[in-house]
């Protein structure tokens, strides 16, 4: 049995106000005619399928184009959890349509477990893989705030509640180990030893591990990790895995290459995990130096040619004099160039000036709007675990607001 494990799509990301959907879409297509050709038969998606609660209609019409387009080929089931950037409710909408296609979906937890197992079967009716899809476990999934209560213990109680979870669904698990199938779990968090790019929105304010590998039970063949964006084993361990994004999300991805894991099972043995390489279809590229450095560097950049979609940059020039008119002397300077200037950063020397960057919040740092809100709810002493709750009422109200625009 072949099985395709992939994450963290974000359609509908805006990246500094530019939308994606070109990329996105080639990137589908891309996965699209992978699948058919390695002739995959289950694809696992761990999370992070849209990019923001309510995504534009152009992401939504991508996903179930994406869906539709595998019907009746190599590719019996799909299995879709939600994310932290997901909305449960839209995700779960059309759940009960999807899965008379095959396509199962677990948008949030239930209060039972049980609802998480997705027993696949084969054309003859016979059991063939059974999937764990654990979805984003928010943290009113796995706790109840107390009054008085310090972020220590909340972080203790956010742990212990994730172990616990999943101790509960390998438990599930084993009676189906007297078939000889692959059993598979999903997650969409941050496993301990795990290595970002860059700054990632995190899961539980304050803490960057939230589960131990060994915590995992041992029933499962193999963990389909989402949320973290690059590629790579947890504890070295070749059956728990995080795929990583599809294609670069941030400036800080640059150096990432994208990938997705194919998995090769005979009964309940993983033979081999092939990475599969998604191509470039954008470079993101990060140029840092001095103000002639990066004007050198910009050029050599734009003579490489050969390129799908014109490259996005960000500029960081390093000095410690002012230089008036830079923006406008870089843009005037890449008119011709065939690449775009999408950021451009001054880097100042001096302990006084990086004392002062470390205090303050860059606002082209944070990227949308729901970065510098939640800045400003945690400024103002807002309880990390109302977060999730304040952030759907201020989408409700962004959306009304954009409405009637």
């Amino acid at each position: 049995m072949k099985i395709l494990h992939t994450s963290d799509w974000h359609l509908g990301q805006r990246f500094l106000f530019n939308d994606r959907e070109e990329e996105h879409q080639r990137a589908l297509d891309w996965l699209a005619d992978t699948i058919r050709e390695q002739e995959v038969e289950v694809l696992v998606v761990a999370g992070d399928v849209f990019d923001i609660n309510n995504p534009p209609n152009y992401a939504r019409t991508m996903y179930y184009r994406f869906l539709t387009s595998l019907l009746g080929s190599c590719c019996r089931h799909i299995v879709i959890v939600g994310g932290n950037h997901d909305s449960p409710s839209m995700l779960n909408a059309p759940r009960e349509l999807l899965r008379l296609l095959n396509i199962h979906v677990v948008g949030a937890a239930s209060e039972d477990p049980v609802d998480e197992i997705i027993e696949l079967e084969d054309a003859k009716g016979k059991l063939e893989l059974v999937v764990a899809a654990v979805p984003f476990l928010r943290d009113r999934d796995l706790r109840f705030s107390q009054s008085g209560e310090g972020s220590y213990e909340r972080l203790q109680k956010v742990r212990e509640g994730m172990a616990e979870h999943y101790r509960r669904v390998g438990e599930m698990m084993e009676p189906y180990r007297k078939n000889k199938i692959p059993l598979l779990a999903t997650g969409h968090l941050y496993a301990s030893g795990a290595m970002a790019s860059g700054k990632q929105d995190n899961i539980y304010a304050g803490d960057v591990e939230n589960i131990e590998a060994d915590q995992f039970p041992d029933v499962f063949h193999y963990i389909a990790l989402g949320h973290i964006h690059r590629p790579q084993l947890i504890d070295g361990q070749q059956h728990i895995r995080y795929s990583g994004s599809l294609i670069p999300l941030s400036f800080s991805e640059t150096k990432d290459d994208k990938s997705v894991f194919i998995l090769y099972f005979q009964k309940d043995q993983l033979m081999e995990v092939e990475t599969v390489m998604v191509p470039v279809f954008r470079r993101l590229k990060s140029i840092s130096g001095t103000l002639q450095e990066v004007k050198e560097s910009l050029r050599r950049f734009s003579e490489k040619g050969d390129r799908d979609l014109t490259p996005w940059v960000e500029v960081i020039v390093q000095t410690d004099r002012l230089i008036p008119r830079l923006d406008l002397t870089l843009r005037d300077f890449t008119r011709d160039m065939d690449l775009r200037l999408l950021k451009i950063k001054i880097e100042r020397s001096g302990e006084l000036l990086k004392k002062q960057q470390a205090e303050l919040v860059n606002l082209s740092d944070l990227e949308d709007v729901e970065s510098v809100f939640k800045k400003k709810c945690l400024r103002f002493g807002s309880p990390p675990e109302q977060m999730d709750d304040l952030l759907d009422a201020f989408r409700e109200l962004k959306s009304n607001l954009d409405g009637k625009r």
